[in-house]
């Protein structure tokens, strides 16, 4: 089916989130504070503010913003620029934003929750919640053909958590095995209603249930728990995560995570009424902008086949300060609880199988947590993760330390944010990168 039937394009690929030395905490700015006393936190953060400026002021960007948490209450804000080329309205704290991949890790913090209340195990063969899981196979040869064989090992929420399932991804899966997820709708989320060039067609699946039983007729690229290879993964945990509460994903989303931390930003389809807030998502190309998805025609605007949990968020960095914030606090925010301390300290650690490596991969040299990166070393505690169209985020708990940025542009390796995102931030606060 051709991405004109469809009315779908699938998400690109992505560099990521790196870290470039020890994030240390500082002050917090009190409690709630309104929109007017943000006007002078810019010039905390000389970095980030002129590394932004020089962006939108040649063009690169229309806008982009960043939040800058320290302790409790709201974060500090660094922002510049508008939603969209030719338009007015500036970006801000409550400006909506596409964060694709950096829906992961509060996929993986809501299978979390249910790991807390005893309703799954870490360790558990996700078979026991999708009974079409029980009989996977395993590839022979992954690139050239779908020969396979059967697999030794169950797939585990573990391995859904850490793309550690042996799952393909259609943004980086090659051979055979690509075309089999596009031939069966097996897609991770949506761009625009128009061809993306060098992004293959591919109607998703009608629903999360469906999703998954295609997903499980098809072959692995590598038997469970022993390689770190991007996947579908944390798309397919939300129908695990659906089984096992008995509550449809995107409810599960709103009743557990985002309505007790008033998240009240956060969509899979964006409402139309909020659309004024929304910008418009871009393709660099010569040193030009070309909208790939004008929010006022956005294709989010559209209920999604279903709620993508491993790329379908828009949301506001007021609400994704907010998910970090609680996890700075493990687990609980102004008095409200989420998960148990234990097991956000468990979400937030390594739980990479043993014997797999990270070398060489998106999450190079690093752990894996519940959807997200975590730190070694100098770094060690650090959790968090990038998203396609340039966003990034991280939070370091142990010193209640968290960061947000906002941009929308694709392919997110265009500008350098990912890598360099942290680095402004900890020169700023004034520590070495």
């Amino acid at each position: 089916m051709s991405v004109q039937d469809s009315g779908q394009a699938m998400i690109g690929r992505r560099g990521f989130l790196s870290w470039g030395g020890q994030l240390a905490a500082a002050g917090a700015i009190g409690a709630f504070a309104p929109a007017r006393l943000w006007a002078g936190t810019a010039d905390l953060y000389p970095t980030i503010r002129t590394q932004f400026e020089s962006y939108v002021s040649s063009g690169k960007l229309p806008g982009i913003l960043a939040t800058i948490g320290r302790a409790a209450g709201m974060p500090d804000l660094i922002a510049v620029g508008t939603q969209g080329l030719g338009e007015k309205t500036p970006v801000d704290i409550d400006t909506l934003w596409r964060v694709y991949s950096m829906t992961k890790p509060i996929t993986g913090i809501a299978a979390m929750i249910l790991v807390g209340e005893g309703k799954m195990k870490l360790d558990q063969p996700i078979a026991d919640f999708l009974p079409e899981f029980a009989n996977m196979t395993v590839l022979t040869d992954p690139e050239k053909n779908l020969d396979a064989v059967p697999a030794k090992t169950q797939i585990t929420v573990r391995h859904l958590l850490t793309h550690t399932a042996g799952l393909g991804y259609s943004i980086v899966t090659k051979g055979p095995l690509l075309q089999a997820y596009l031939d069966n709708g097996i897609t991770p989320g949506i761009i625009s209603r128009f061809p993306i060039p060098g992004q293959p067609a591919s109607k998703p699946t009608p629903d999360l249930k469906t999703f998954s039983e295609r997903l499980a007729k098809q072959p692995l690229i590598a038997e469970p728990g022993t390689k770190w290879s991007y996947s579908i993964s944390l798309d397919l945990l939300g129908r695990v995560i659906e089984v096992a509460s008995g509550m449809d994903f995107e409810a599960f989303l709103k009743t557990r995570i985002f309505e007790p931390l008033k998240m009240n930003s956060s969509y899979f389809q964006v409402p139309a009424s909020e659309t004024r807030r929304f910008v418009s998502n871009y393709a660099p190309l010569n040193g030009m902008l070309f909208p790939i998805d004008p929010a006022a025609t956005s294709i989010y605007l559209d209920k999604p086949a279903f709620a993508f949990g491993g790329a379908g968020l828009v949301a506001s960095a007021r609400d994704y300060d907010r998910f970090l914030n609680m996890l700075a606090n493990y687990g609980e925010l102004d008095g409200v609880r989420i998960m148990s301390t234990a097991t956000a300290k468990l979400a937030m650690s390594d739980l990479l199988p043993p014997a797999v490596s990270t070398a060489g991969t998106f999450a190079d040299g690093a752990g894996f947590g519940a959807g997200g990166r975590v730190g070694k070393g100098a770094n060690d505690g650090v959790f968090g993760w990038g998203g396609a169209a340039g966003t990034v985020a991280f939070v370091d708990p142990k010193r209640k330390l968290r960061a947000v940025m906002m941009a929308q542009y694709m392919p997110s390796n265009v500008y350098p944010f990912h890598e360099n995102f942290a680095k402004w931030v900890l020169q700023d606060l004034g520590r070495p990168a």
